[in-house]
């Protein structure tokens, strides 16, 4: 909780009830061109918690920043209570250059809590624990799936974390999983310190998807509002609770050839469906890819050329399967109903 009168962060202050973009130095590239971490503070005039929104941790996963240039434009931020720590690009070599990884190949989400002496990544995910996440009271950390797969709007939640579990279910995205904390993450690492962090999964990498981006936004105010950093006018409650996942599993190519989909995410599959088929390019011989349980599809390859063994379905195994489509018709429905904040959307 924050209750100076000013928000220090590097050698900045922000008064209170003002906005500020601050630069803090990283690095400086092989050109001599200095690199920044930009963070956008706003700074509430009453009292409250400190949160932050992060995007780009993997350079390629763009749907996070256009969440966050859209958050920013929203009237709900102006009457802000505490303090809210915006970066719109975490991993900005990768972003640069269209890459997940940094320059040295390394990936920044496994090189938590860094090192101020060590490799490039080290380097900057120390800046971030120091700067930004220690900081904070909660994190929203915003990724999408990597290039050639995309995911449904999901939640990811630490298996035994109570908090996290209810504020994905105030989100209300169509799913929450249970993924386990990994080494060297940047959950892992704020729960070292004390601080709880929200993972959204959507879309896809280097492109944009607009029900991914509007189930960010009206999940990050949700969660704002549950949070009483901002007032509840024009956010709507989920219209149903998000299917809770027990299991999750990839289905795999039984061969390598072109893929044809008949099913997507969000779509849901019974034991026995065919869900695509592969064929060799000559047209020899075909293969269809079989359901092998009950659930949802949260996630999908989208190259049609595939290798035996491929990675194609993500299908997820819910609790009560009674309502499933329902509740997915509702949220799914809702969240491409939402209003739009960008005037430019809605030309």
């Amino acid at each position: 909780m924050n209750t100076s009168q000013d928000f220090e962060i590097g050698d900045q202050r922000v008064p209170r009830g003002t906005r500020a973009t601050i630069s803090i130095p990283v690095s400086v590239y092989s050109d001599n061109t200095p690199a920044a971490l930009s963070v956008h503070v706003i700074h509430g005039k009453r009292p409250g918690p400190t949160v932050f929104v992060s995007a780009g941790v993997h350079g390629d996963e763009v749907i996070g920043v256009e969440i966050v240039r859209r958050l920013l434009r929203a009237p709900n931020l102006n009457t802000l209570r505490g303090t809210l720590l915006i970066v719109p690009v975490v991993n900005t070599f990768g972003f640069l250059n269209h890459s997940r990884y940094l320059p040295d190949r390394r990936d920044l989400n496994r090189s938590f809590p860094g090192s101020s002496k060590g490799s490039l990544a080290a380097r900057l995910a120390r800046i971030f624990l120091d700067e930004i996440v220690s900081r904070c009271d909660l994190g929203i950390d915003l990724h999408s799936a990597a290039i050639h797969r995309t995911n449904l709007p999901q939640m990811r939640v630490s298996p035994g974390n109570a908090r996290t579990l209810h504020l994905s279910r105030v989100w209300g995205a169509p799913v929450i999983l249970r993924s386990a904390l990994r080494e060297g993450s940047l959950r892992a690492e704020a729960k070292e310190r004390g601080v709880d962090v929200l993972l959204y999964e959507a879309g896809e990498g280097l492109r944009f998807d607009e029900m991914s981006v509007r189930a960010g936004v009206t999940g990050i105010l949700r969660v704002l509002n549950h949070e009483g950093m901002i007032n509840a006018r024009g956010i709507s409650k989920p219209k149903a609770a998000p299917l809770m996942a027990v299991h999750s599993s990839w289905l795999r190519s039984p061969a390598g050839g072109l893929v044809r989909m008949y099913r997507s995410e969000g779509d849901w599959v019974e034991t026995g469906d065919v869900l695509a088929t592969i064929a060799d390019p000559l047209g020899d011989q075909e293969h269809d890819l079989i359901a092998i349980e009950t659930g949802v599809i949260v996630g999908r390859a989208v190259m049609p050329i595939v290798n035996e063994g491929d990675a194609l379905f993500h299908v997820a195994e819910v609790a009560s399967t009674d309502t499933a489509e329902d509740v997915l018709n509702h949220l799914t429905g809702q969240i491409e109903a939402e209003t739009l904040f960008d005037e430019d959307e809605i030309l």
